[in-house]
């Protein structure tokens, strides 16, 4: 009965571990393409009021995002910690593009709430909605 017991525990617990795991690769794949997202835009990053190119842009959220990673367990906490405020100066991180300012943070949650949208398209396509048919 205890041998059976353990066994279902363990179980259990093999499967909250790759549950975990998989959000967890869900989160670094969301992570890694908002730093493309970034890298590749054509917006100017304003920091402490000096401006930045988006490559500076890029190593910097990167560089906070390795700093804070242990504390980090969902894209929104990476927007959050990284890609904010200075943490220095406490200032919020802006971004002009086309001529538009806005928070760095509503940037990156707009391109956020794409990426799902797109990736909730994707899985939810089946022959009825597809497209290319």
């Amino acid at each position: 009965m205890v041998l059976r017991r353990a066994g279902a525990d363990l179980f259990f617990l093999l499967m909250i571990l790759s549950f975990h795991s998989s959000c967890a690769a869900g989160t670094n794949e969301e992570i890694a393409s908002l730093l493309l997202f970034v890298e590749h835009s054509d917006c100017t990053f304003i920091r402490n009021g000096k401006h930045y190119d988006a490559l500076n842009a890029r190593g910097h959220i990167e560089k906070k995002y390795n700093y804070f990673k242990d504390k980090i367990t969902t894209t929104e906490e990476f927007i959050r910690y990284s890609a904010t405020k200075s943490t220095m100066s406490g200032k919020l991180y802006r971004v002009v593009c086309n001529g538009v300012g806005m928070n760095s943070s509503d940037w990156l949650l707009a391109e956020l709430d794409k990426l799902r949208g797109t990736n909730l398209e994707e899985d939810h396509e089946t022959p009825d909605n597809n497209p290319d048919d």
